[in-house]
């Protein structure tokens, strides 16, 4: 099976409908992905499929959270290799997009698939989300929404994030098995949080079931 047939596959399995250009992009992106991880460590090793659901469709669950976003756009804290961030800037091209990541060898892999797809409207900064950040300037209180996927804990992303989330903006938290004990964990402390958890979304990845949990914290 193609990569594209997997993307269509998996896409279907989500409800989720996205262009037949988008599809290319992201299976030019994954075929990048798989060049530069013969060279350095980006992602696990693991079958086509496997690749497949636990970067880039585990990434499209968010899409019907985040497509909307006002300007200056989606933050994604601790990109990785692009995920979520990059995939959902593919998936909806009008979204503006920021790329947190720190490690030299992940910025220079975003920055060649944004060359190489000829993506406008995103941007990768070599950088930790830390308060007095001086690149981060222009996000302070001004960012709608910020994503992280496996980047820290709940309590920790949601003190890194304060300082950017704009009053009434998102923070989303993309969790696996862990996330009750995360949740209750946060509780703890939350009397003190500018933050209300205002929505948890159950969901799965599309061939395995592994559960996923997309977790939608709103600063006051």
């Amino acid at each position: 099976m193609t990569a594209s047939e997997i993307f269509h596959r998996g896409l279907n399995r989500l409800g989720l409908d996205l262009t037949g250009q988008a599809i290319d992009l992201l299976c030019d992106y994954l075929a990048e992905l798989q060049k530069w991880n013969k060279r350095i460590n980006l992602v696990a090793d693991a079958p086509l499929e496997t690749l497949i659901e636990t970067h880039f469709l585990d990434s499209l669950t968010l899409l019907p959270l985040v497509k909307s976003c006002p300007p200056p756009g989606l933050m994604d804290v601790g990109s990785g290799a692009g995920f979520p961030g990059l995939v959902l800037k593919i998936a909806c091209p009008d979204l503006q997009v920021t790329l947190i990541e720190p490690r030299q060898k992940r910025t220079a892999f975003m920055r060649q698939v944004i060359r190489a797809l000829g993506l406008k409207g995103v941007s990768v900064l070599e950088t930790r989300l830390e308060k007095d950040n001086e690149q981060l300037n222009t996000w302070q209180n001004a960012t709608p929404i910020l994503t992280c996927r496996a980047f820290a804990s709940i309590n920790l992303f949601l003190d890194l994030a304060e300082p950017f989330c704009a009053p009434g903006g998102k923070v989303i938290c993309m969790k696996g098995r862990k996330a009750t004990a995360e949740v209750a964990e946060w509780q703890q402390l939350s009397a003190t949080s500018p933050f209300k958890l205002t929505e948890t979304i159950e969901t799965a990845l599309p061939f395995t079931d592994i559960p996923r949990k997309l977790l939608v914290f709103t600063k006051g």
